[in-house]
């Protein structure tokens, strides 16, 4: 795939074609700034010490509404092959972090603790085909499909996200971060209970807390009026109930881009963990790296408007379409259970497998 999709409930953005590509999202802002570049389209890395995958499209087709794949041809059978790290060790490395976070004498407050599987196909799996099927299970989900080749990585980044990074029309800058997660459950009355408890929960409202701060910090200098509700709501996909909370801002200066917003903002406490380069560096000891998940898929024109959403519920899909890479997280702070950790991130692993009908 040379190309990239962000399918999104009100519109589809593709493009077709490479004209330049940039590893530094900086030199991406500045080409923007300086007329270079009418569009840039991509996908920013978890770590942002890594190569980006960005580039100016040689086409771009916008439409309004929904896609509606013409067909949908039936996924060949996909196999999970390996957890990384087995169960048992993932809640091992989530009970490690909670004594961490537990001692006073160190700075963190919360750590993004994730663990992956590896699949593998019959037959090559096709990206943009993924992305139909991944769009039919998850209609509201921002659905994308990017190529990695400008970061070096010979795949295809593909995903059905609930979580919007950053959006810039004009001055108006919206985000709807998500902290704060509890399974969904299969009787509506105990989930609807679940949904309450989520609500209620100390130790969830806590982690969303920490996102809301930083984002309020993050932003502050850049708006002149900024929106942030006092109290999170629930927001519920296929297989899980988030916490979210809708912020509203105003730009100060209106040369102020997407990408420069998805720059500064990127990763939030919602992926990573806070303070982020305690968090950060305490996640690339534990888990190595981590690619694209975690990072965020969006684009920007040259009037500064786009769309930036978090890379998760995603996975890093190989070349030769035969084998894939999936990813998903929790925010660990000091009062999560580990037991209930790994249940989350199953819960998670279930938006992408599912679609696929991994088994």
């Amino acid at each position: 795939m040379d190309g990239f999709l962000l399918a999104q409930p009100g519109g589809v953005l593709r493009t077709h074609g490479v004209q330049r590509v940039f590893t530094e999202p900086d030199a991406a802002a500045r080409a923007l700034r300086n007329g270079d570049a009418r569009m840039i389209v991509g996908a920013l890395p978890f770590d942002p010490n890594t190569p980006a995958a960005l580039h100016i499209p040689r086409q771009a087709t916008h439409t309004a509404g929904p896609w509606r794949p013409a067909a949908l041809p039936v996924l060949p059978a996909v196999h999970v092959v390996q957890q990384n790290p087995p169960p048992a060790e993932h809640i091992e490395r989530v009970r490690t972090l909670v004594a961490t976070l537990n001692d006073p004498a160190q700075p963190l407050r919360k750590v993004v603790a994730a663990r992956s599987v590896t699949a593998e196909a019959d037959a090559p799996l096709r990206p943009d085909l993924v992305a139909a099927h991944l769009l039919t299970a998850h209609p509201h989900a921002n659905v994308f499909a990017v190529d990695l080749t400008p970061a070096g990585r010979a795949g295809t980044l593909v995903g059905a996200t609930p979580e919007v990074l950053v959006a810039r029309r004009g001055a108006t800058v919206t985000l709807r971060p998500l902290a704060g997660t509890l399974p969904r459950l299969p009787d509506a009355d105990a989930d609807a209970a679940q949904a309450d408890a989520l609500l209620a929960s100390a130790k969830d409202r806590e982690e969303h807390a920490y996102v809301i701060e930083w984002i309020a910090q993050a932003l502050t200098p850049l708006c002149a009026t900024l929106s942030i509700p006092e109290q999170p709501r629930l927001v519920r996909t296929t297989e899980v109930w988030h916490l979210a909370t809708p912020i509203t801002a105003t730009l100060r200066d209106p040369s102020t881009t997407a990408l420069d917003l998805a720059i500064r903002l990127h990763p939030t406490p919602a992926v990573c963990g806070t303070p982020t380069k305690s968090a950060l560096a305490a996640i690339t000891e534990v888990e190595g790296d981590r690619g694209f998940y975690g990072g965020a898929v969006g684009w920007c024109d040259h009037t500064g408007d786009g769309e930036w959403v978090v890379a998760i519920r995603c996975a890093e899909l190989s070349a030769d379409g035969r084998s894939l890479r999936a990813h998903a997280g929790g925010g660990i702070v000091a009062a999560s259970d580990p037991f209930a950790e790994l249940e989350e991130t199953t819960a998670k692993l279930r938006t992408l497998l599912s679609a696929l009908h991994c088994v």
